[in-house]
């Protein structure tokens, strides 16, 4: 499955000119917070990526926040897939012992299981949580530097933790994409396959081919690993619409 990570639009209400992804984050949340307006937003968004021709997405925290999703946006948000036809693969979000109850709930509320993000905190104080829900938290990596650090998190948090392959991030962290898909072999729950301009900060992302990271060599790790799960396309520039560069990356993973 590929699915949309709508984490892509993360400049779109500031006009793609974006001056860090906190700037992008903050006016996100506060765009899609407010109740009254919440379905139309959303609908703009879901429609336009079922536009695309998606039919699955990961849906980014700030679309949805633990941190003001009340049930009434629940059932907004829920209403609104279902009319654009689109299923949620992951609850993108970041998460950490405050958040980390209502992030299962609202993961399971848009019909999955599975939390792709980081978190903050100890992995065994997520745990408990994790197990009454049945919640799986796949980690993505951004600040782990080797795949040692994310199986290190892996074992602490036990069976409910596996890996969020964000392959931008191994770019950014100079670490080989491909080679890491393979060490963590069959922790590797979803994937964001994403390209980056250059190794280290700022984390510019660009086009498939455009930048550093091996993307067809990162596709052919996934099969040797057996990998079957959903594969999240993710390019989200600070700067300008990625849509575009969207529609063509789709097209040459279909």
């Amino acid at each position: 499955m590929i699915s949309f990570m709508t984490a892509n639009y993360v400049a779109r209400e500031v006009g793609y000119a974006m001056h860090g992804w906190g700037h992008g984050d903050r006016a996100t949340n506060e765009a899609f917070a407010p109740l009254e307006t919440y379905g139309a937003k959303l609908g703009e968004l879901l429609a336009d990526i079922r536009a695309l021709g998606f039919d699955a997405v990961d849906l980014w925290g700030a679309h949805l926040s633990p941190d003001w999703a009340t049930d009434d946006h629940v059932d907004v948000a829920v209403d609104v897939l279902r009319q654009n036809r689109l299923t949620v693969t992951t609850y993108a979000t970041w998460v950490g012992p405050s958040n980390i109850e209502r992030s299962c709930e609202l993961a399971l509320a848009l019909g999955t299981s599975l939390l792709g993000g980081g978190f903050s905190g100890e992995p065994e104080t997520l745990t408990p949580t994790l197990e009454k829900y049945d919640v799986r938290l796949g980690i993505e990596n951004h600040p782990e530097k080797t795949p040692a650090d994310v199986l290190a998190k892996i074992r602490r948090g036990g069976s409910h933790f596996g890996a969020t392959v964000d392959t931008g991030w191994w770019g950014t962290q100079g670490y080989d994409a491909a080679r890491a898909i393979e060490e963590l072999g069959p922790h590797v729950w979803h994937v964001h396959l994403k390209d980056v301009l250059a190794l280290g900060e700022p984390h510019e992302t660009c086009r498939w081919g455009e930048g550093i990271v091996p993307i067809d060599e990162c596709l052919r790790a996934l099969e040797r690993i057996g990998y079957t799960g959903a594969t999240a396309i993710e390019h989200a520039p600070e700067t300008f619409d990625p849509t575009e560069d969207i529609r063509a990356m789709r097209e040459q993973l279909a």
